[in-house]
């Protein structure tokens, strides 16, 4: 049995795509799982919902239908709940919706992450692991990207959104005592992924024949991350809460650790790949070409993303190893089996 079994963990964002993957493996190891969700419609609800429905097979598994900026209901949730651990994965995501719908992102992951805070303050818990993002590196130009670089240069409020997660765990691990760790994702993908996702639209647009848009011109570099990794990532991470290291100062210490019981991961590929390679594996897992539109790169965009997991490998002894060809034909085998094309 899973040395987490036994444990009763909350994890926000239940039905979302990284969400349901972590409670799907914690359930199978006997984990008791409260999933939290919006069942917002900034994409399909319709898959969030067929994922909670396999979710809801599962005898440990209960979910609330609850959004993070209502402060009552979560505390609610936890005082009748207790949970142990926490894990937050529930934000408004995406950084081009970012620049079209601002207070969205306010509410979900500044708001509803400080109620979230409060929460594991006022009900304590053993560690409150968080979502952060690749994003924050935003114009940061040399890689791979390491949690000992500076990231004060966002370029999407989106990126800043999970900056200042990052600074609000801080706080909260400072004065409270909370053990927070905060783990920056880097472009994470796999089957039950989000529509709004570049390799979610692409597969759909090449199956129905249609042009796909290349920004650009295909020379993005992306740390694409199968889901999978990330999942093993996290759970090997839930029972170690970083220790306060009180010898620690600004000169000779990490910036990814503190006074406080705080730590900040990467989790990455460390492997990036051209959006071109990228494509090219897409239109062999589905064995058909695609019809291509060049443009020039959106805003909000960066060049490069590229994970250094040194950290993480040395703590949890793992690093993620599915390569872009492995992890896209995982995917286009489920979108088929679940869009029956």
């Amino acid at each position: 049995m899973n040395k987490n079994a036994n444990q009763k963990i909350l994890i926000t964002g239940a039905a979302g795509f990284i969400g349901y993957h972590l409670a799907k493996r914690l359930l199978a190891d006997g984990v008791e799982v409260i999933g939290i969700d919006n069942l917002n419609d900034y994409y399909d609800p319709r898959l969030k919902e067929a994922r909670v429905e396999r979710l809801k097979r599962h005898d440990g598994f209960s979910f609330f239908r609850v959004d993070l900026k209502e402060k009552t209901e979560i505390d609610q949730l936890f005082e009748s709940h207790r949970p142990e651990v926490v894990v937050n994965l529930a934000a408004q995501a995406g950084v081009r919706y970012s620049i079209e719908n601002p207070y969205a992102y306010v509410d979900s992951n500044l708001i509803g992450f400080v109620n979230i805070l409060e929460a594991c303050r006022h009900y304590p818990v053993k560690h409150l692991l968080y979502a952060s993002s690749s994003s924050v590196y935003g114009g940061n130009t040399v890689v791979p990207f390491s949690t000992e670089h500076q990231v004060d240069h966002p370029v999407s409020l989106y990126a800043a959104t999970k900056k200042s997660n990052e600074l609000m765990a801080h706080t909260y691990s400072h004065l409270y005592g909370i053990p927070t760790t905060g783990l920056r994702f880097f472009t994470v993908y796999g089957p039950w992924g989000r529509p709004d996702m570049a390799y979610f639209s692409f597969t759909k647009s090449i199956m129905e024949g249609k042009p796909i848009k290349v920004f650009n011109f295909g020379k993005m570099e992306r740390d694409f991350t199968y889901v999978d990794d990330i999942v093993e990532g996290i759970n090997r991470l839930i029972n170690l809460p970083p220790q306060a290291n009180k010898e620690w100062n600004e000169e000779s210490g990490l910036l990814s650790e503190s006074t406080a019981p705080y730590k900040i991961y990467n989790i990455g590929n460390n492997q990036p790949v051209t959006l071109e390679h990228f494509i090219s594996s897409l239109e062999a897992a589905l064995g058909k070409e695609a019809e291509k539109i060049y443009m020039e790169m959106q805003p909000g965009d960066v060049l490069r993303t590229y994970a250094d997991v040194t950290d993480l490998e040395e703590k949890i002894g793992f690093k993620p190893q599915t390569t872009i060809e492995e992890g896209l034909a995982e995917f286009v085998d489920w979108y088929r089996s679940y869009y029956q094309e």
